[in-house]
């Protein structure tokens, strides 16, 4: 749960999977994340995400006699920093290592009471506790030209978080994961004939894909994300605010056997 959370990603900034049709858990996730590079004369690269999730698996239980079934309500929370510094290769390209750590934690608890299940096998159900710590890194290839006609984005990124549990309950599942991922990120921007706070008006485009590898690889059902999306930006820097640009974003998800949409709100500073 908590690997598809460890770092900014829009493919998947915000899930929810539903299969109450067929049975299987529910899914549900959000983050808020981003970063940035202090300046091109001292190219610090600071970046941060905080993520949720809830989960609800259903388990077969005996309890000694008749088997019957568990439901549990998980709900993960995790907190990542990074820290790295930008090499330029050329004037538009850079490739930056980026140092990441990370916290995370996850409750249970049994949704509904009188349901069978209880001794060891279900234990760690009933208000179960683990926390989980994180310690990898990332590798970045960043393409950024900025014309007055366009801009474009492109970045490609590879990340690999190593997660292992410690502390929590002591009935907790004690364990740990190998979070990999190879995404691919790009935006263009380029002005339109509407101009509002002495700025031009943008429109924005995007795509991204993230693949899934280690013990991300197939767990929710797919290892691969793509997201299509487009949106507006207003551009405030004529005025002396904090926010320079706000960006507002439909987005179109699609992957194995799941599809859907979003919309999202970013700023730049």
């Amino acid at each position: 749960m908590m690997g598809y959370m460890l770092t900014p990603d829009i493919t998947t900034g915000a899930l929810s999977i539903s299969n109450a049709a067929t049975g299987n858990p529910g899914f549900s996730m959000s983050t808020l994340g981003g970063g940035f590079t202090l300046s091109r004369d001292f190219p610090l690269y600071l970046e941060g995400t905080l993520g949720y999730a809830r989960y609800d698996p259903t388990f077969a239980a005996s309890g000694g006699q008749a088997q019957g079934s568990v439901a549990a309500n998980w709900d993960a929370y995790s907190a990542t920093g990074g820290i790295g510094w930008s090499f330029p290769l050329t004037g538009e390209l850079a490739i930056r290592p980026v140092f990441n750590f990370s916290y995370g934690r996850v409750d249970s608890n049994v949704s509904a009471s009188g349901q069978t299940g209880t001794g060891a096998e279900v234990d760690f159900l009933h208000d179960g506790r683990l926390e989980a710590y994180g310690i990898g890194g990332s590798l970045v290839l960043d393409y950024e030209r900025y014309r007055p006609e366009n801009e474009i984005d492109v970045e490609l990124r590879y990340t690999n978080i190593y997660l292992r549990s410690f502390g929590g309950s002591s009935a907790a599942v004690q364990g740990s994961a190998d979070s990999q991922s190879v995404s691919l990120w790009s935006r263009w921007r380029a002005p339109t004939d509407l101009a509002l706070l002495k700025r031009p008006l943008r429109y924005v485009l995007e795509f991204a894909h993230t693949t899934f590898l280690g013990d991300l690889d197939g767990v929710l059902g797919f290892n691969k994300l793509s997201i299509f999306g487009t949106g507006l930006e207003l551009d405030s820097s004529a005025y002396d605010l904090t926010v320079t640009r706000t960006r507002l974003m439909a987005r179109y998800h699609i992957g194995q056997h799941v599809k859907g949409w979003s919309v999202g709100l970013a700023v730049s500073f």
